[in-house]
């Protein structure tokens, strides 16, 4: 790129976009003037306003942009500069501007930015007319939203003033109002309004008006021919301030008398609030409130109404942010001047807003609006309609009307106590603490009232084909609240809000979402069988007659929760008296402090605005943000981060690209989520051959460039349409039918839809017609929707576990212990028996003997009978289940089998998988209603096969030493492999809630995927997010708040282990990270290395992410690291090289020395300090080798592993055993096998095999159980005992 020459650098984030005046034009104030000298004037007329004055940035010229030498180039964005309207200038008063300064230029020479419609402008600057008066008035503002044709929105806010007209040439002679040169008020006149209109990118209505407040201090004493160079330089003083990044720290700017304040967003996906949220709570009662929510839920046709214009964009964007984060997707304008009033005539959805004045017009113009007045809190229709506005859910309601009113919205009741400020800005930073406070509440509520509402929506997604089942949905609501969904869910609303879901975005829904589900809700995560009603929440229904015409519908897999109602009063019955169990939480308002926030304070400004004083201000910002900087704790990596933003966006503004270069590139691994992608490339793209060149030769730049520069063009957009469930209308082939299973929610695992796929085809060629799965997914349905409405009494429920569910089921029938239905659980099979309902256990599936299908005699009919014989009771239960005997007989051997498999292998998914079996068979048989229905059921009878055709045991040592199996691949299609797992101990952290602080199982699967299981319970601690998409080979903990994690794609990612949230990255390496080790320190931050395939070997502050020291090993095929002895012991495959942390060659064990016959390479290492020893595993050997640390030149000694093919890890347990992974034998057959090795004695003590596939990954558990990870396929995570 050839160096142009210097050209001013625009801000990219700067908040000002334009600056006008406004008001009368000077030749139709003549008349008003002369109207004026006559005495008794009460009313002058309205004049029609124009713009007088645009100003818009840059305001430095070119030639004064830089001093001499420094290359400064623009972004993307061409020079602007003021124009002022023509006018007379006053002959003896010159213009004295600084440079810059009014050109007389025509509009047209301004570049305006995008949707800022300088026509339409003056109507919303004075949406009510310029209206000249006869008195003066108060200042006041009012605010707008300014939306171009592609959607995106700029902020307007207006300050209007007076100023008496009463000279040919100037408006002030340097004295307020109409004391100017001395006339009093008789002699003034008039008084003519004028209005500043500050337009930004963003909506700062709170800060923006203190500016202007400040602005109009100094209009009001100026002459009329300095006013242009005040509100010049008004604005550029705003456009040199960047906006702040998401994040805690806040920008404060000296206005002088005010200190103003900017927020910043709370992250990068939630709004930016500059505003009093509560102002809609003293307008409107709670349940006025709700009524306006689901107004707008369902997209109506709303307009506000109020006789403050500021009001009207005020109450309309708490609205929009207590709809966060769902997005109103409709035309919004808040305010319409008296010449577009005709826009509510509009056919599509909308909300805007009018002047009060207008009501009766607007109400009589357009039919179906919503007309709400917030004067006085009412909400009426247009033409008196009866528009069919639904309820809010009545739960979710009460929730919200009882918080609401629990919040304390009245600061004076704050202040009673306290005494009054005498320091203004004071006073004003202790009211942003108390409405920040107030907001946060706010934001709560809202936000759990919209979570109550769409909680239930995850459960009937499909994420694999991204299909939303919204007839299920509807069925599982209440029957008073199906309205309200059936409109919700046909909105644009609702739909991005789907998007968001099946694209599973950790948004402020989805994190409120995990929040607040209960501990049944996190287990429900990891099943795989359909869930039905537990005990606990059938003993928690309200016994109703009506019960069973409110009675829910099923909910269809995955994912069922919140099935049981209490019972539902009328809809017209008072919102006061409802529970509010079901939307979790008691009613009482959150107490959520708000996060703790910092402010930077912008350095002064000087002026007249040239290129020195630019320049002197950024660099003065440089300085300022570089002490901060010097002065933070390396552990607030988060403030650290926004600084680092903010110096990179002054350096741009300063022309030193390479320096803001250099700051992106340590933002980049400190936060990623606020790194300016689009910025940094358009800025590397900028740079001149020789700034290329050198940022080229810096370590840290060239990765960058890399990543934002060099990559490949991204992949196209992937689809992220939203399907709604349909049923098939063709037949469908294996792959279809798969699909079209896992969409409708019955079951997800591939494995088992195979299955169910051969037993519907059984006998007919291998496709599925539509009637036929039509048939199959009424029957599933209708059997769910029973086992929703079974209630059983509390004498049978006190027998039973409260997390049972009853699975099935049958029809009344004669047994041998009395006339009832047999019902399943998960765990047991009892008889419900009629009359007065009682409980009859029949057995527990462990307990079950042998089960038998027969038939009985009964006078010349033989009934099909199913008999159960039971551990330690003599008498055999005999059902005569007549039709429905082959089908119990079917279930009852496959539950049997499911859970002998369960206990050998200790894996409870066995149970669960055996019920889908189970429940899949019902509805086959129940589909085909043929003779060959239950040999086609019988195809689903996996377990039972599976006993019988492999009747061997688990192994007796592996039985005794394994406690437990995981599968962190629940509810996925298939399973995935683990590639690394992570213990980390539990730390009592008061920066982390008290279930936070349990210990932790951190599980890498593949593509880069985490999951994070309690280790203390072994459930889900957090389900599945992203680390990249690349293959995770090592993790380590660090500093007790980090997990680093390095990756197949070079870069290590950095996991924070309070918010679960991986916002770091490190890119300084070249190749696949394959090793992390941390070197623990008592006091100084912990150092942590990191090596790379090609041989690099950093050393990193833990604290501070900056890379202290870094060498090279020579060759390729750096496997893993380690330290003892304050060294560096690294294996390379050929060899394993001990060096010192500087990287200083001490020691190597070349393998070829010892293997000489057969080529061979290291597979892996470990250490035992305690014995002096190293172990290692070759490729191609079934031993494991231990030198001695002594001498690693003395022929190593040779542990044997019977039956072993393949060695994948190792890890020291205790200090006396060494555990390995790999592949072997076992019972005749490759499975994935443990081998426990006493390291003194140097024999193998056990052999365990317990996973179907090989073993991938080991870990230990404070040396009291032993985790190992298994092949993609099983995927599972089994848990074993140390002895």
């Amino acid at each position: 790129m050839a160096e142009a020459g210097p050209q001013y650098l625009a801000l990219p984030s700067g908040l000002l976009e334009l600056c006008a005046l406004l008001g009368a034009p000077r030749d139709s104030l003549r008349g008003p003037e002369q109207v004026a000298q006559k005495k008794g004037v009460k009313s002058l007329s309205s004049l029609d306003p124009e713009v007088l004055s645009v100003f818009v940035p840059p305001f430095v010229t070119k030639e004064d942009s830089q001093p001499a030498g420094v290359n400064c180039v623009t972004l993307g964005k061409t020079r602007r500069r003021s124009f002022r309207k023509k006018r007379e200038r006053p002959k003896a008063e010159p213009s004295k501007g600084h440079p810059g300064g009014p050109r007389g230029q025509d509009p047209e020479d301004v570049g305006i930015p995008n949707g800022v419609d300088l026509l339409a402008l003056p109507q919303l600057c004075f949406p009510g007319g310029v209206c000249v008066a006869s008195e003066p008035k108060e200042d006041c503002v009012h605010f707008l939203v300014l939306t171009d044709v592609c959607g995106n929105r700029t902020y307007g806010v207006v300050a209007q003033y007076y100023r008496p007209l009463h000279d040919e040439y100037c408006f002030y002679n340097g004295k307020m109002r109409w004391e100017a040169s001395g006339l009093g008020r008789s002699a003034a006149g008039c008084f003519v309004p004028f209005a500043v209109c500050v337009v930004s990118r963003f909506p700062y209505y709170n800060a923006l008006k203190d500016c202007l407040s400040c602005l109009l201090t100094h209009l009001k004493i100026c002459k009329d021919f300095e006013v242009d160079n005040h509100i010049k330089d008004f604005a550029a003083k705003l456009s040199l301030i960047p906006s702040p990044p998401p994040g805690p720290l806040h920008l404060v700017l000296n206005m002088k008398p005010l200190q103003i304040v900017f927020p910043s967003r709370a992250d990068p996906e939630s709004p930016l609030i500059d505003l009093d949220l509560h102002l809609p709570l003293l307008r409107f009662r709670p349940e006025k409130v709700l009524q306006i929510l689901t107004c707008l839920l369902t997209e109506q046709h709303v307009v506000f109404f109020s006789s403050s214009w500021a009001l009207l964009t005020l109450v309309a964007e708490c609205f929009m942010a207590y709809l966060h984060p769902l997005q109103w997707q409709h035309t919004f304008v808040p305010i319409l001047s008296r010449q577009m009033l005709d826009f509510v005539m509009a056919p599509t959805s909308f909300l805007m807003g009018c002047h009060l004045d207008h009501f009766e017009e607007v109400s009589k113009e357009a039919d179906g609006l919503i007309l709400i007045n917030i004067d006085t809190g009412s909400i009426t229709y247009s033409n008196d309609e009866d528009v069919d506005i639904p309820d809010i859910p009545l739960l979710a309601a009460q929730m919200f009307i009882q918080r609401v009113q629990g919040l304390q919205m009245h600061r004076e009741l704050d202040l009673a106590h306290l005494c009054t400020s005498t320091d203004l800005n004071e006073g004003r930073a202790c009211r942003r603490a108390w409405q920040q406070r107030l907001n946060c509440q706010i934001q709560q509520i809202t936000l759990q009232l919209l979570v109550c509402i769409f909680r239930g929506v995850k459960n009937h997604l499909n994420y694999e084909h991204r299909v939303f089942n919204s007839e299920e949905f509807l069925k599982t609501r209440a029957p008073g609240d199906q309205q309200f969904y059936k409109q919700v869910l046909d909105t644009y609303m609702f739909h991005a809000f789907l998007k968001a879901r099946l694209s599973r975005r950790m948004d402020a829904f989805a994190q409120m979402d995990l929040c607040t589900q209960s501990e049944e809700d996190r287990i429900d995560g990891m099943l795989l069988s359909p869930r039905r009603p537990t005990v606990e929440k059938m003993a928690s229904r309200k016994p109703s007659a009506p019960h069973g015409a409110h009675r829910r519908m099923v909910v269809s897999m995955p994912n069922l929760q919140d099935i049981a109602v209490p019972e539902l009063p009328p809809r017209n019955s008072s919102l006061r008296k409802m529970r509010t169990e079901d939307c979790g939480g008691s009613h009482t308002v959150l107490d959520v402090p708000p996060k703790l926030t910092y402010t930077f304070k912008i350095p002064e400004i000087h002026f007249p605005l040239v290129g020195q004083c630019v320049q002197v201000f950024h660099a003065d910002c440089v300085a300022q943000l570089s002490k901060a900087m010097d002065s933070l704790a390396p552990e607030n990596s988060v403030l650290l981060a926004r600084y680092f933003y903010l110096r990179g966006l002054v350096q741009l503004m300063q022309g030193q690209l390479l320096g803001a270069l250099l700051d992106f590139q340590s933002l980049y691994k400190t936060d990623v989520r606020i790194f300016p992608a689009d910025l940094v490339q358009r800025t590397v793209k900028s740079l001149s051959a020789p700034e290329r060149a050198q940022a080229e030769r810096t370590p840290e730049l060239r990765r960058l460039i890399s990543e934002v520069v060099d990559k490949p063009e991204d992949a196209p957009k992937a689809d992220d349409r939203v399907k709604n469930f349909e049923l098939p209308k063709k037949h469908m082939q294996l792959d279809d039918f798969v699909k079209r299973v896992q969409e409708s929610g019955i079951v997800k695992d591939a494995g088992i839809i195979h299955r169910l796929f051969e037993a519907l085809t059984v006998g007919h060629q291998k496709q599925i017609d539509p009637e036929t799965f039509k048939d199959f997914y009424n029957c599933w349905k209708e059997a769910e929707a029973e086992a929703q409405g079974v209630n059983l009494p509390f004498s049978v429920t006190e027998q039973l576990d409260k997390n049972e569910c009853v699975y099935k089921l049958s029809s009344s029938v004669k047994t041998n212990r009395g006339v009832g239905k047999i019902a399943m659980t998960q765990k047991r099979l009892f008889l419900l028996t009629e009359g007065r309902p009682g409980y009859v256990e029949i057995s527990t599936f462990r307990n079950i003997e042998e089960v038998r299908n027969t038939t009985v005699a009964f006078l010349l009919l033989r009934i099909p009978t199913l008999k159960i014989k039971v551990l330690s009771k003599k008498e055999v239960f005999e059902a005569n289940l007549k039709t429905e005997c082959d089908l119990w007989h079917l279930m009852v051997k496959e539950m049997w089998a499911g859970k002998k498999l369960a206990d050998d292998h200790k894996d409870p998914q066995y149970v669960q998988q055996a019920l889908t079996h189970v429940l899949l068979m019902d509805a086959v048989v129940g589909a085909l209603q043929s003779p060959g229905a239950i040999y086609a059921a019988s195809k689903l009878s996996y377990f039972d096969k599976m006993k019988n055709e492999m009747p061997m045991a688990v192994p007796k040592t592996t039985s005794e030493t394994l406690k437990h199996k995981i599968n962190p691949s629940a509810g996925e299609t298939f399973p995935r492999a683990i590639d690394v797992l992570l213990y980390t101990p539990g730390h009592l952290d008061p920066a982390e809630k008290v279930e936070d602080a349990h210990p932790k199982l951190w599980c890498a699967l593949n593509e880069g995927k985490v999951v994070v299981f309690d280790a203390s319970s072994w459930t889900v601690h957090q389900h599945c997010f992203k680390v990249g998409t690349s293959k995770l080979n090592c993790m380590v903990m660090a500093e007790q708040t980090q997990v680093w994690v390095g990756s197949e794609d070079s870069v290590i990612y950095i996991i924070n282990v309070h918010s679960m949230s991986c916002n770091k990255q490190l890119t300084d390496h070249r190749s696949s990270v394959t090793g992390l080790v941390v070197q623990d320190r008592a006091q100084a931050p912990s150092t942590v290395y990191s090596c790379s395939a090609d041989g690099t070997v950093l050393a990193w502050n833990a604290s501070s992410l900056q890379v202290t020291s870094r060498f090279q090993l020579p060759g390729d095929g750096l496997l893993a690291i380690r330290l003892h002895g304050g060294r560096l012991w690294c294996c390379t495959g050929n060899s394993i090289v001990v060096v010192t942390t500087a990287g200083f060659l001490h020691q190597e064990l070349k393998i070829g020395e010892n293997f000489k016959e057969i080529s061979t390479s290291f597979l892996g290492f470990q250490l035992m300090p305690e014995q002096e020893q190293l172990w290692a595993a070759c490729a191609g050997y079934d031993d494991i080798y231990v030198w001695s640390l002594q001498d690693l030149a003395q022929p190593p000694q040779r542990i044997h592993l019977q039956d072993c093919s393949r060695i994948h890890c190792m890890i020291q347990v205790k200090k006396q055993q060494i555990w390995v992974g790999g592949t072997g034998l076992s019972q005749g057959r490759s499975k994935g096998k443990i081998y426990v090795i006493d390291a003194e004695r140097k024999t193998v003590e056990k052999e365990l095999a317990a996973h179907t596939d090989t073993v991938n990954t080991l870990c230990s558990a404070e040396d009291r159980y032993v985790l190992s990870g298994s092949g993609r396929d099983e995927g599972k995570i089994a848990i074993w005992k140390v002895e």
